[in-house]
């Protein structure tokens, strides 16, 4: 006597995703999870609440938590603080940066260093992202995205290692130029703004390119096609149609890379000199040393990071002034 078992997988199968429905519809179904399901999404605010809890909570702990605690060691006069010392509160650690210039220097220079190397990955990326966005067909700009961002797949420091290979007197570009006969010797690059500015710029231009790529992807090609019919030239073209209509692209773009320019270390330190010593490697000098130096340090950060917010601020309301006009 034969027995048919070629549905006995399908009936397990069966029997599996019955299970799966039963103890589902059991739950949804169970008095207090449909009471406690009813409560929580009685309103959109409670919905609203219990989908922002978990970023809310984030931003809390691994943000605003450590710079309000950064913010709390400044005002202080040493620490760690030893048991059986009793912590006190000062100002003299903002008024050692007020009082002593010699501190002015890195200070500015980062300021100005961040503001330079913005513009210039601005400039840099905005082809890119303008080619990327407008004469790549859409089943290919996907591929194009993916090749771009596989440098920044590795760490910041392999990538430094990288710009100084290629930099250094026996890397690609010396050889180039060498073998093309336009120089005799080697180029100094290394260790001074040049290298540390391509250095930054190389790291930041993915903060610059994909807010770029995302206001010019948003930007009917209609618009462009309607100017040209009514007589204006490719720069025309561009500068009162795609450039106004990109700007909060670009104001996006510049104020991530500003901030995280003025707070890049390891590349400064790797590929900068003693001519181009930022305040990151002042600030850190603090932490190298005792305890009783780390407010100062902290004192430092907090003033930096401040510098860094009031200065995006005002460029954000200038940039927000220019949307206005435009749109008038």
């Amino acid at each position: 006597m034969t027995h048919d078992t070629s549905t006995q997988p399908d009936s397990r199968a069966a029997d599996t995703q019955s299970t799966g429905q039963t103890v589902w519809g059991r739950l949804t179904t169970w008095g207090p999870y449909h009471a406690l399901m009813r409560l929580a999404t009685a309103s959109p605010r409670r919905q609203f609440l219990i989908l922002a809890i978990f970023p809310i909570l984030w931003v809390l702990t691994q943000h605003l938590g450590p710079m309000l605690q950064m913010l709390r060691v400044s005002f202080t006069d040493s620490y760690p603080v030893a048991a059986d010392v009793e912590l006190t509160f000062t100002l003299d650690n903002y008024v050692r940066f007020f009082g002593d210039s010699i501190f002015w220097m890195p200070f500015f220079r980062t300021l100005v260093f961040a503001g330079v190397f913005t513009f210039c990955t601005l400039i840099i990326t905005y082809p890119v992202a303008y080619f990327l966005a407008r004469h790549v067909s859409r089943k290919n700009q996907m591929l194009f995205l993916l090749i771009l961002l596989i440098p920044f797949w590795v760490g910041e420091i392999v990538r430094t290692y990288a710009i100084m290979i290629l930099l250094g007197n026996t890397g690609a570009v010396n050889l180039v130029l060498e073998t093309f006969g336009l120089i005799d010797q080697p180029i100094p690059f290394m260790y001074t703004s040049f290298s540390m500015g391509v250095g930054i710029v190389y790291l930041t231009a993915l903060y610059m390119l994909l807010p770029l790529y995302s206001a010019l992807e948003k930007l009917p090609k209609s618009m462009n096609e309607a100017a040209a019919d009514l007589g204006a030239g490719a720069w025309s073209r561009f500068r009162r149609v795609s450039l106004p209509l990109t700007i909060e692209g670009i104001s996006s773009g510049c104020t991530l890379v500003f901030l995280i320019s003025t707070g890049f270390y390891a590349t400064p330190v790797l590929l900068g000199g003693p001519s181009t010593t930022v305040f990151s490697e002042t600030i850190a000098g603090f932490f190298h040393v005792a305890g009783d130096e780390w407010p100062t340090g902290a004192a430092f950060a907090t003033i930096m990071f401040a510098a860094a917010l009031i200065i995006t601020a005002v460029f954000q309301k200038i940039m927000r002034s220019l949307r206005k006009g435009e749109q008038k």
